[in-house]
């Protein structure tokens, strides 16, 4: 996929002028001009830092591509669209390496397997071989329902933190993988999920200590912040919401850690759409905690 410089030039710089100062002088922009183009979000690294996905948007929400990219000797190679995309009418989103690096899982609302009229986004996975990514897998009408299912995320025992709407409420869940298959979700609860609040987007730590979302808890609806909670007692700590300046005066999503930085996505309405790029900046759960 090719990009037009001059527009993204033009994308990068409306965007630098509207972000808070201190924000758009302490947080990084991902490769701007070539990955962070002004319609881009949902970044996911392999552990070797080598493998990066993300969602190409264009800055709205007709088409979503997931895009990838190699990095060698320090350097970011051209990127392309996955061949699991498939279909140009279909939409791929939320990629997300397994800790491990051997899968990746994301959403789609492609036709699902024996139920063709479903229409929200499910759960799939895709593994890497040696010739590259295997043939999608629908992760089976257990964990994916007919809600859209989103967001998604591994931990190092395979359970998978997602987030779903039902009725109203935007919370998030979690499925175990029990022998091989995912069981029912179960809601989260309070205190991550509220009934005042979007929850979305969930980052799990490899070993479940920590979770990482965005809620508009405090500035709904239009402006999302990243929060954080840990793993207490078997249940989860009072969420916190992460300073600046990762969080910022505009909204912050699809949170990803990998190697002490917190990567993420910013976002800016347009007139027609969005603003969105990629950033990362250092991060220390443990310190937070």
């Amino acid at each position: 996929m090719k990009f037009h410089v001059l527009a993204n030039t033009i994308l990068l710089t409306i965007a630098a002028a509207c972000l808070p100062a201190m924000a758009h002088e302490t947080a990084t922009m991902f490769e701007p001009g070539t990955i962070s183009n002004g319609g881009v979000f949902g970044l996911t690294l392999s552990p070797d830092g080598a493998h990066g996905l993300w969602v190409h948007s264009g800055g709205g929400r007709d088409r979503l591509v997931i895009m990838e990219a190699l990095k060698r000797h320090g350097k970011w190679q051209s990127q392309s669209e996955v061949s699991f995309s498939g279909n140009p009418a279909w939409k791929n989103i939320d990629p997300a390496f397994s800790p491990d690096g051997k899968q990746v899982i994301f959403q789609s609302n492609r036709p699902v397997p024996g139920n063709p009229d479903r229409k929200g986004f499910d759960i799939w996975s895709v593994t890497r071989t040696a010739n590259g990514w295997s043939e999608p897998v629908h992760l089976g009408n257990v964990i994916n329902t007919d809600e859209s299912e989103s967001s998604a995320s591994m931990a190092s025992n395979g359970s998978i933190y997602f987030h779903k709407a039902i009725g109203g409420d935007s919370d998030l869940w979690i499925s175990r993988l029990v022998k091989g298959e995912y069981q029912t979700p179960e809601n989260m609860g309070m205190p991550i999920n509220t009934t005042v609040a979007r929850e979305s987007n969930p980052y799990i730590a490899p070993d479940e200590s920590y979770l990482i979302y965005f809620s508009d808890i405090e500035r709904a609806p239009d402006a999302p912040d990243l929060f954080i909670s840990f793993r207490e007692n078997g249940g989860w700590s009072t969420p916190k919401r992460i300073d600046a300046p990762i969080n910022s005066d505009v909204s912050e999503f699809t949170p990803w850690m990998y190697d002490g930085r917190l990567y993420f996505s910013r976002q800016m309405k347009r007139e027609g759409g969005f603003i969105e790029n990629i950033y990362s900046h250092p991060f220390d759960p443990k310190q937070v905690r």
